[in-house]
């Protein structure tokens, strides 16, 4: 609040609050207002903490073609009230690598890209469930426990080599499938989505 003035009286202190500037006018009569005006002090800064912390960020716009649109539950948009992603922006989030088996591949494959808490982070998600959709509709329900519990992976590679559309990308949910062997069940299986284009958080 650039150029306002707060002022307000705590024990024998009378505090006045300009800009990022505080000055403070007091007669000092016992210890005890020092502990008064100290806690005021400390229960107003925090006040402001926890306000900043959550505000709402922006996403930048995107300037190439889109490949994952997030919508639902979340506070960090950048087209109305969803958040578009390019390729450029999947990869500017921290990246991560899965050496794993899969139902659908022969042997094991290094998949490359970012986590799926990461994506949720980046976007300020609120939800308790996603329903994941793909190019061709397909779409499945998944806990976002999923995605904060596990290294859900949004494989944007496999072995090095860029995941087009023809190779069940250009996203790929992967699930650390080696690593965790619990994994290996059909709703897993189900919620491992590729060619996924559409992330609605509830």
């Amino acid at each position: 609040m650039q150029g306002a003035l707060v002022d307000a009286l705590v024990g024998d202190f009378k505090v006045f609050w300009l800009s990022a500037d505080m000055k403070i006018i007091f007669s000092k009569k016992n210890h005890k207002s020092m502990k008064i005006l100290t806690k005021f002090l400390f229960v107003t800064v925090l006040g402001a903490t926890v306000i900043f912390a959550g505000k709402v960020q922006a996403l930048e716009a995107p300037t190439g073609p889109v490949i994952l649109v997030v919508s639902g539950k979340l506070s960090n948009t950048n087209v109305g009230d969803e958040a578009h992603f390019d390729r450029a922006m999947l990869k500017a989030l921290p990246q991560h690598e899965t050496l794993t088996h899969t139902p659908w591949h022969d042997g094991q494959v290094r998949f490359e890209g970012p986590l799926g808490r990461e994506l949720l982070k980046a976007v300020g998600a609120q939800g308790t469930s996603m329903r994941i959709t793909a190019l061709n509709d397909y779409a499945v329900d998944v806990p976002v426990e999923d995605f904060m519990t596990y290294d859900v992976l949004l494989a944007m590679s496999a072995d090095g080599r860029a995941l087009r559309v023809r190779d069940q990308g250009p996203i790929f949910i992967i699930y650390p499938f080696d690593e965790k062997p619990e994994l290996r069940n059909d709703n897993i299986v189900y919620r491992s989505v590729w060619q996924v284009k559409y992330i609605d958080l509830e």
